[in-house]
């Protein structure tokens, strides 16, 4: 028998490896795989297709199965519906589509039997405490009960868990909690003298010299203040999704309660790491969005590198891991001016 000739067997390795940057995209990138998950992507412009058409099944796949994340799912009428023959002779694949999606799953598990630490055990954080340093990218960790922490840069909690009462302390910082729901074992999160206790929810709490700021995402959240409480102020009894409360800590007092718009809170919650994906924008653009979410921010010195155009998906907070791409990949050259500038020049 004759080898299989060089080109298809790169392109099935090219398709190998984006079905499995899909499975690590869906569980999550640290910042080491979103490096190098950006740097693939850069390599060979077959990538980036290779990774769409991946994409695209795992839907399709979730569809068919009913693996959907709504509430209520209801069957879908194009999937169901019969197809009439022109429809067949214009879209043959569908005659195929459940044995490929199939396969993509058999895939999947089979190389998460042979590879499952990287793709689906979630990093288990420390029992006592969770802390991330003033200069590192922010981080997304899962507690043992199943709820999801956005730590934002210097962040510090103590985890507190016992078997009637899930308690978590905020040292410092700012974190965003997504709470797995168990009604019969509370979620509190303590903060200087203030306690927030999620009902079914999704909320946002800093800790600041000044105040203690609680920001409800989803659901609701029960506001406690002890010094306010052995003061006589009564603090409100339920914050719901888009209030925000402001606690101070230099006297008791009553929270400052308002209820922002979804713009102000997409703005307050710019922190948060997502993956920003961009096909055929200008540096200036990605240079934007970067420097709306980070304190460390870029300065592009030229109007033609500016105008520059680009492929890439990154983390939000991977500031760094992008810049490391533009010097390896499109001839730039980085300069550090403070802390919390890097200026971009064209490399001659």
């Amino acid at each position: 028998m004759s080898a299989e000739p060089s080109e298809s067997a790169a392109r099935r390795a090219i398709e190998r490896a984006a079905a499995a940057w899909v499975v690590r995209e869906e569980r999550g990138f640290t910042a080491a795989e979103q490096d190098a998950f950006s740097q693939w992507l850069a390599a060979d412009p077959r990538h980036r297709t290779a990774l769409a058409d991946r994409r695209w099944a795992w839907r399709e796949f979730d569809r068919i199965t009913g693996l959907h994340t709504t509430v209520a799912a209801e069957p879908d009428p194009d999937l169901l519906a019969p197809q009439s023959r022109f429809s067949r002779q214009r879209r043959p694949w569908l005659q195929w589509s459940a044995l490929g999606l199939a396969a993509a799953a058999a895939f999947a598990v089979l190389f998460w039997r042979e590879n499952p630490a990287p793709f689906f055990q979630p990093a288990r954080p420390p029992v006592a405490t969770l802390s991330t340093a003033l200069a590192a990218p922010c981080e997304q960790r899962t507690l043992d009960d199943g709820t999801v922490v956005e730590l934002n840069r210097g962040a510090r909690l103590t985890v507190l868990f016992t078997a009637e009462l899930r308690r978590v302390r905020l040292e410092r910082g700012e974190a965003h909690f997504t709470v797995a729901k168990n009604p019969s074992r509370p979620f509190v999160v303590e903060v200087a003298g203030v306690t927030a206790r999620a009902i079914g929810t999704a909320f946002n709490i800093r800790l600041d010299s000044a105040a203690v700021e609680v920001l409800v995402t989803e659901g609701r959240v029960q506001l406690g203040h002890q010094a306010a409480a052995a003061a006589g102020v009564t603090a409100p009894p339920l914050l719901v999704a888009r209030q925000r409360a402001v606690i101070p800590l230099d006297a008791p007092a009553a929270p400052d309660i308002a209820t922002l718009s979804e713009a102000d809170l997409t703005t307050r919650l710019a922190w948060q790491p997502r993956l920003l994906d961009f096909t055929d924008v200008p540096l200036a653009v990605v240079v934007g969005e970067f420097n709306r979410r980070n304190p460390v921010q870029l300065k592009v010195a030229s109007a033609a590198l500016a105008a520059l155009r680009l492929n890439a998906s990154f983390r939000s907070d991977n500031v760094e891991g992008f810049v490391r791409l533009l010097e390896s990949s499109f001839g730039v050259r980085a300069e550090w001016h403070s802390e919390t500038e890097i200026a971009l020049f064209a490399r001659r």
